[in-house]
């Protein structure tokens, strides 16, 4: 059964508590002429004003930059044995303000949430890196779905 919360606060720990513990999603975008093409990254979340709000630490390769471009939306699916999974659905946009991927390097390196994140510098030198870009991902849409008997729970920005 699915229930539609009213508040993101409704799902927010159980959300924490899958992501956190499965690390890397699927995501997903489109191409020109509407076929998807999936991915496996690890994006990083926070609460921001009541709300969920993503970031994605990656390469702009010019298949990802040329998606995005074309059609923002996304989606990134989480799913782990025992069928725990959480779908977030996300309007995405480059964003290559310094103190904002700054923003970003420390939510990867304590982990947002908890278990959801990793050293960046590992793949790039500093925040200021030029091959680092970074997408800020809005969610309109997260599911929850708990394995262990499928219940199931819908935030929708409103």
């Amino acid at each position: 059964m699915t229930v539609k919360v009213k508040s993101f606060a409704e799902i927010e720990s159980e959300f924490n508590a899958f992501v956190g513990a499965i690390v890397y999603a699927t995501m997903v975008t489109v191409d020109a002429e509407n076929r998807p093409r999936t991915r496996v990254l690890i994006p990083v979340w926070e609460n921001v004003d009541g709300r969920p709000l993503g970031w994605l630490a990656t390469y702009k390769t010019p298949v990802k930059a040329a998606h995005i471009a074309g059609n923002p939306h996304t989606s990134f699916s989480y799913w782990t044995q025992g069928n725990n999974s959480v779908a977030v659905d996300t309007v995405a946009a480059w964003v290559d303000d310094l103190p904002v991927r700054s923003h970003v390097w420390d939510l990867y390196k304590r982990t947002s949430p908890r278990g959801a994140g990793y050293d960046l510098g590992n793949f790039w030198r500093s925040p200021a890196d030029p091959k680092l870009h970074v997408l800020r991902l809005t969610p309109w849409r997260v599911q929850v779905i708990r394995g262990m008997d499928l219940r199931s729970r819908i935030w929708q920005s409103g």
